[in-house]
């Protein structure tokens, strides 16, 4: 097994802010727009958001082109209303009213049961599909990559402000865990235990429907794919791309290896989870291999060292991906380095959503 023999897609959400970087409430309208003429666009819970998803591809390179392409349509059609498409995963500029939820039966339903859950800040993620078999093969995957979650988790960190600085690179993912369903996946002994879990979330209320089933990875209800949630919506293009291929890479592996899946206990992932947002990539986890304490950094090394045999032609891709996240810094380290400069949160909005 190959990366190059699995498809992936990519979905990515954005902020709709105006020139000051406070939220738009304008999200569905650019949406419906922008629909027009760039193909598949969604509306999300807040008003403020957008989703843009790329078709099934095959390539890094397309990968890349698409989210170009998609970027470059919502962020056009933003500026016709004179608002910008911000790539963070949490707003920057602090907020004066709560954020307007998009008037869906769903999410008002939401909005009701969830309470302040659902009122609290607006966050933007990347989700990275990959093709499977089965759903049965879907959980044997899940079940070997799980401990590399918070080293993915660090290559889009791209939050750290939310009005201020939180002392996280990916306050999106202490915000996320929140949800009663969301957090890393748990080691599940096949297809029935995931379904036997899903249901009794589903009797108690902690999921309202099967699309808030909110892991880190999960199997898609739409599509026969594995689902990885876990990152920030990227900074760039580029970083998504490098994402999505690592985590074909990933699936490669897991589909290739006979050594059965780390026992690595809930609890300790989710520490190594946090440790991750905090710190981000120019910080140390505990590497899923060893359990020793190890700078990220090392451990990203080790990842690709693992994922040679299957990566294939995608190996340069993902070297010259991660050349350039170590020289340019994450989402994170940019939007600081932005601040850092004046002092100004506005130069943030600025140093990412462009003119």
């Amino acid at each position: 097994m190959t990366a190059e023999q699995l498809t992936m897609g990519v979905e990515e959400e954005f902020l709709l802010v105006q020139p000051d970087g406070r939220l738009s409430r304008y999200g569905p309208e650019v949406v419906d727009a922008a629909t027009n003429e760039q193909g598949d666009l969604e509306a999300e819970l807040k008003r403020c958001q957008v989703e843009a998803v790329t078709d099934v591809c095959h390539t890094p390179d397309e990968v890349l082109e698409q989210l170009r392409g998609l970027r470059g349509g919502l962020a056009e059609v933003a500026g016709r209303r004179g608002l910008r498409l911000l790539p963070s995963a949490c707003p920057i500029v602090p907020e004066n009213k709560p954020q307007e939820i998009t008037p869906k039966p769903r999410y008002l339903k939401m909005a009701e049961w969830f309470g302040a859950t659902v009122r609290s800040v607006a966050t933007c993620g990347c989700h990275v599909h990959v093709s499977i078999e089965d759903r049965e093969t879907g959980i044997r995957v899940s079940n070997q990559v799980r401990p590399w979650l918070p080293v993915l988790l660090t290559i889009t960190a791209n939050s750290p402000f939310d009005g201020t600085d939180t002392g996280y690179a990916s306050w999106r993912y202490q915000e996320w865990s929140r949800w009663p369903s969301a957090g890393p996946p748990p080691l599940f002994a096949g297809v029935d235990e995931y379904e036997s879990i899903v249901d009794s979330m589903l009797r108690c209320g902690a999921l309202m429907d099967r699309a808030m089933i909110y892991w880190d990875i999960r199997l898609s209800e739409r599509h026969p794919t594995l689902e990885f949630r876990i990152s920030d919506v990227a900074v760039s293009p580029e970083h998504a791309t490098l994402l999505a291929t690592l985590i074909r890479g990933l699936v490669a592996h897991a589909l290739d290896t006979t050594t059965p899946p780390p026992q690595l206990p809930q609890a300790v992932l989710r520490a190594n989870l946090w440790r991750a947002s905090r710190e981000g990539l120019s910080g140390s986890a505990l590497h899923p291999v060893t359990g020793e304490l190890a700078p990220v950094q090392s451990q990203l090394d080790d990842l690709v060292e693992l994922l040679t045999p299957v990566l294939g032609a995608d190996l340069e891709f993902v070297k010259a991906g991660i050349a350039d996240v170590r020289e340019h810094g994450t989402g994170a380290a940019r939007q600081r380095a932005a601040y850092q400069r004046r002092g100004e949160l506005t130069d943030v909005v600025d140093a990412l959503a462009g003119p």
